[in-house]
């Protein structure tokens, strides 16, 4: 399937991986619409992506802003979703420090907000078109100290399998990256990204255009319904 004269919106899409979904997208000839909370980075992606982009803010925690954001989008062909904030919890901490208000509040972004951005999404999405979610390896390499976030990215992947079969045709998959190099490393000293990847099989950290592979993958892939395509560099694997 081509993905020329598609109409794709990538909610996240003003940076790091969403941004490398978009641009990857536009060179296949798409149509881009990209979506992020600051009004500011959506005007910066737009000019960045040139004429075949345009872009809306929008906060996905609030289901009214959601709603009007796709009303402003109209019909389209793929729904990306590649906005992230872990909050207080992408850093290990004790259960017994962990406030479970502010636990469940961490979920609005990346469970509820890619939910609603779906919901709001459906209306106007072709039925031989796509969605695509993002979790992340964690959901499949629980570390000490970070059950919270382990559930928050498993959580995407039953969400995944349930969406594929409860809004079939339309298809619905999920991409799983490991570390990539996007704004959230910003700050991390080469050596110590060095040593948090020595043991892969790809011994190094991804890179935006790596990972954007697998959306337009999931995006072309017209046989393919209910997965979650791993971007890992084989840590999941040893």
């Amino acid at each position: 399937m081509s993905l020329k004269g598609q109409r794709i919106v990538v909610i996240g899409g003003t940076s790091g991986i969403g941004f490398a979904v978009a641009k990857a997208a536009l060179a296949e000839g798409a149509e881009l619409v990209v979506g992020s909370s600051n009004p500011q980075n959506v005007e910066a992606a737009v000019e960045r992506l040139g004429a075949a982009a345009s872009g809306h803010a929008l906060d996905v925690k609030t289901e009214a802003d959601v709603e009007a954001f796709f009303r402003k989008v109209g019909a389209l062909d793929h729904l990306v979703f590649t906005a992230g904030d872990w909050g207080g919890f992408r850093n290990p901490r004790p259960l017994t420090d962990t406030d479970l208000t502010e636990a469940g509040a961490g979920f609005g972004v990346r469970f509820w907000g890619a939910l609603s951005a779906v919901k709001h999404a459906l209306p106007r999405l072709a039925q031989t078109g796509s969605i695509v979610l993002t979790n992340g390896t964690v959901a499949h390499r629980p570390q000490k100290g970070r059950p919270i976030s382990t559930a928050m990215a498993g959580a995407i992947e039953h969400l995944t399998r349930a969406l594929a079969v409860d809004l079939a045709p339309i298809r619905v998959n999920a991409v799983c990256p490991a570390g990539i190099r996007t704004d959230i490393w910003k700050g991390v000293p080469e050596d110590r990204l060095v040593e948090m990847t020595r043991r892969q099989p790809l011994p190094r950290i991804g890179e935006p255009e790596e990972v954007a592979e697998a959306y337009l993958y999931a995006m072309r892939g017209g046989y393919t319904t209910g997965q979650v395509l791993l971007v890992d560099g084989g840590t999941t694997i040893v």
